[in-house]
């Protein structure tokens, strides 16, 4: 009988060390819709900010199903776990396909998992100590809202930091981690590792989900059974870090919102004219990662660590002169007792195939129906004549315009001014 994997080569030889072998791939799907109440609920919750319930739950409810449907699929198929497994969403016209697939690990084993971490990734944590568990996931559909949209507004106005905006953005995120985590306790796991963070829009908002592999180590404390630690690191590198005796304590996001104001707005379109550094920008952008990370500091020393690792930064340009700049690691300590199976970790297990190269944060667009390829594609050589051609209208139609309005708004406010300046001028010489 043929067997259709999704492992590479390097997945099956470090499957093979741990006594397992590739199975068929597997999948599960939800379609979903709003529905009009649905619609209505979520458009209050919209403009009320914060969490979007109703697209939480749909979502949640969904990716749930699917799961539980491919995981029906492999139970007759006489296999120990499902690994690599990944949730997408799908544009079908007016409704969302929730997909869920996975590979199966066929071996001899009473204990039985899914997983989100890949071939590779499995045989790293499994030599470190950390036997899969269950895939786990949690997220979070949210908005800005009106409130806090006019407030933020208001304080944008002025240089500095925006923190009706930052505050939304990082409950968000903690909730979303704070899901994960109930997850992995409810299957009995004392850890999630290689956490993912996905941000993507659903409809007219925004969904943040994390997922990642609920794990158990024997050599963990006790009380991470009821408090998991979290990872946002690779299991290579989770690996590397038993050999040094270090284990994670908790996966930590620091966030903040800051803003030009009308003034360095002004300031940073004429010195575009101009050319050379922008200064405002400058000292912004490098405000903005001394305030990450500085939350982020300060999280590590609430859960007792003193070293924060895999530390990694992302800036979004969020228009009206405003910048969100995240970061997210992971908290470590010193454990007594940890340690590797194996001495020295086998080759093939840091051999990733480039379009296979995981990465802990994603920001990414739907995928739609008639495109070809992952959310996380862009238009590239495999892409057909007619994709790019649908991606150089969807850019001259939607992003160029938005980037042109971005240079012009800024010199027609200067406009205005200057118009008003004018004005008062003539009236106080009449």
């Amino acid at each position: 009988m043929v067997t259709t994997s999704g492992f590479s080569g390097n997945e099956m030889l470090c499957l093979s060390e741990l006594g397992f072998a590739p199975g068929d791939l597997v999948l599960g799907n939800s379609v979903i819709a709003l529905g009009v109440q649905g619609g209505i609920q979520s458009a209050f919750s919209t403009m009320a900010g914060g969490e979007v319930k109703p697209v939480t739950k749909l979502i949640k409810d969904a990716r749930t199903q699917a799961f539980e449907r491919m995981s029906e699929a492999a139970k007759h198929k006489g296999v120990v776990g499902i690994a690599g497994i990944n949730l997408d969403l799908v544009q079908h016209l007016n409704c969302q396909e929730v997909l869920c697939m996975g590979s199966l690990v066929k071996g001899e084993n009473e204990n039985s998992f899914s997983a989100a971490s890949d071939g590779q990734d499995l045989y790293c944590q499994i030599d470190a100590g950390y036997w899969p568990v269950k895939f786990a996931f949690g997220n979070v559909a949210y908005s800005i809202g009106f409130a806090n949209a006019i407030a933020g507004s208001i304080h944008s106005l002025g240089k500095g930091e925006v923190k009706e905006f930052s505050q939304v953005l990082y409950q968000t995120r903690e909730l979303a981690l704070a899901r994960l985590l109930d997850s992995a306790r409810e299957s009995g796991a004392n850890s999630v590792l290689g956490i993912q963070t996905i941000i993507r829009p659903f409809l007219e908002i925004q969904e943040m989900m994390m997922v990642g592999t609920a794990s158990f180590n024997e050599n963990l404390p006790p009380e991470c059974t009821q408090n998991p630690v979290s990872s946002s690191l690779s299991n290579s590198e989770l690996w590397s870090l038993t050999k040094l005796g270090y284990a994670p304590v908790q996966l930590l996001i620091g966030v903040s919102v800051y803003s030009l104001g009308i003034a360095g707005s002004i300031a940073a379109s004429i010195k575009q004219v101009r050319g050379g550094e922008i200064n405002e920008l400058s000292d912004l952008i490098c405000e903005a990662r001394e305030e990450a990370i500085t939350k982020m500091k300060e999280s590590a020393q609430q859960c007792g660590a003193k070293r924060v690792v895999g530390l990694k930064t992302y800036v979004f340009d969020l228009g009206a002169g405003m910048i969100e700049f995240f970061t997210i690691g992971t908290a470590v300590v010193k454990v007594a007792g940890l340690k590797t199976e194996s001495e020295i970790l086998l080759p093939q297990a840091l051999m990733h195939e480039q379009d296979r190269e995981r990465a802990s944060f994603q920001h990414v667009k739907p995928i739609s129906a008639h495109s070809g390829g992952s959310s996380l594609d862009t238009i590239s050589a495999q892409n057909t004549d007619a994709q790019l051609v649908d991606g150089a209208v969807n850019y001259a139609t939607k992003k160029l315009p938005k980037e042109i309005m971005g240079f012009l708004i800024p010199f027609s406010v200067l406009a205005g001014v200057m118009a008003l300046l004018l004005y008062l001028f003539f009236a106080w010489h009449r």
